[in-house]
């Protein structure tokens, strides 16, 4: 069983600041999620005010988990995300295949589907190039940048999210003036208690759970975040509270822009919304500034995910060529390895079939570690906390049921994805083993991964 390479890396400087942490965390979760999911709602709910019910409650479900992450980050402030944690609080063969789910699901696949809503959006604009392939040059691109140096990485990612938070404040302003709030409420498909109750509903939580997800993007970073006890809650916090608001302004213009057969099932529903509100001319200004959003959502899923690796690398010695080298760039080959699988997504998979897949296992993931707030509680009730979940035990407990709401109907509604999920983490339990086989050791014990 793996145990931790003898040759651990000193502790890396904390150079990450409380603005760049809460930027990352709005970074992450504006993505391709937020312009591209409700056409899909639209067509499968069939009820605007259902629609943005269940933005609003994707928005509490975040909140739920950021105040119980912010409770385990606080007090273990280590770089690495559910991989540190879920090895802390329960075993690390758990948190070997939370490693693997962040690779594939929790940022490889964001970073795709990104990259590929980037593409469409040029498309759209008239662009004379394929989505994929100018999804693959932004990948190259904003991965070179990040793996070249941490703090010049930083600053281009703190320009582009405040410069998209602007935008999209611009977009709503513009879009409930011009709007017509009366489509909201015209005669739906179906009625809002029957929607709500309905398993497209569930399946469309799992779509805004992708939107949503990166509310835990500080977590990744929290070993290099400065006074980690206050700087990470509040990070954590506030992001996830800024970015509900602008997601519900957001599809509340969405949903008033046009009638719902013309956004049904469009992924570039963000450039649909602009065409309808403010005309071509306009239209394809904004969806331009959309597309330049989509860089800061690349940008900052290849920033902190790449941690993820980076910590695997300094735990297993089979791992140890995706540690950092030394001078004052990010861990390039961890960024590599998480590009080139995005790149392999990019030129393979559907978009939709990715949002499922993505949806699911994070849900799966991030609803154990959240558990682990209970358990550690339970297990160490004497342990100094810096900080201590908001409503507790309500809080952690909301969450876990609501993503085991949305995992089960996963299941039913898109068994390929969701099986296609239970296979990834079949494949990280192998991965685990094959780490213990190359490190030869007796097991990676809990004390250890403190």
């Amino acid at each position: 069983m793996p145990r931790p390479s003898d040759h651990a890396p000193a502790p890396l400087p904390r150079r990450i600041g409380p603005t760049t942490a809460a930027l990352a965390v709005v970074a992450n979760m504006i993505g391709a999620g937020v312009f591209t999911t409700t056409g899909f709602l639209v067509r499968d709910i069939g009820s605007p005010p259902a629609i943005l019910l269940a933005w609003g409650l994707g928005g509490l479900i975040a909140l739920c988990g950021a105040l119980s992450y912010a409770e385990l980050v606080a007090d273990i402030a280590e770089n690495g995300g559910e991989y540190r944690l879920l090895s802390r609080i329960y075993h690390p063969a758990l948190g070997v295949c939370a490693g693997l789910i962040s690779l594939v699901a929790g940022f490889a696949a964001p970073i795709a589907a990104s990259a590929l809503a980037f593409g469409s959006y040029l498309q759209a604009l008239g662009a004379p190039v394929a989505p994929a392939l100018a999804g693959v040059a932004l990948i190259a691109v904003v991965s070179a940048l990040h793996a070249f140096d941490v703090q010049l990485g930083g600053r281009f990612q703190n320009l582009f999210t405040v410069a998209k938070v602007l935008l999209i404040a611009l977009f709503i302003g513009g879009g409930l003036v011009a709007g017509e709030a009366g489509l909201i409420a015209a005669p739906a498909d179906r009625p809002l208690g029957e929607a709500a109750l309905s398993p497209a509903f569930a399946v469309g939580l799992i779509f805004i759970a992708f939107a949503y997800s990166g509310w835990n993007a500080a977590a990744y970073l929290a070993g290099e975040v400065e006074k980690p006890a206050t700087n990470l809650p509040l990070a954590l916090i506030s992001g996830t509270l800024v970015v509900t608001a602008l997601y519900l302004g957001l599809n509340a213009v969405f949903l008033s822009s046009a009638p719902a057969a013309e956004l049904a099932g469009k992924v570039e529903v963000g450039h649909v919304a602009a065409l309808s509100l403010f005309g071509a001319r306009a239209g394809a200004l904004l969806s331009g500034l959309i597309a330049c959003a989509l860089v800061s959502s690349v940008s900052a899923m290849t920033m902190v995910g790449s941690r993820v690796y980076e910590a695997m690398g300094s735990d297993f010695r089979a791992l140890a060529g995706l540690r950092r080298g030394g001078g004052s760039g990010g861990p390039g080959r961890a960024i590599a390895l998480q590009s080139l699988l995005a790149v392999v997504m990019v030129l393979s998979a559907s978009f939709e079939a990715l949002l499922t897949y993505i949806g699911f296992l994070l849900s799966l993931s991030a609803a154990l570690t959240v558990a682990g707030v209970v358990v550690l509680r339970r297990r160490e009730p004497a342990r100094q906390r810096p900080y201590r979940a908001f409503a507790y035990p309500w809080t952690p407990l909301a969450f876990v049921f609501f993503s085991g709401w949305m995992i089960v109907h996963a299941l039913t509604a898109r068994p390929v994805q969701a099986l296609a999920g239970l296979a990834t983490i079949g494949c990280g339990l192998g991965l685990y083993w094959v780490l213990g086989r190359s490190a030869g050791g007796n097991g990676l014990s809990l004390d250890q991964v403190e």
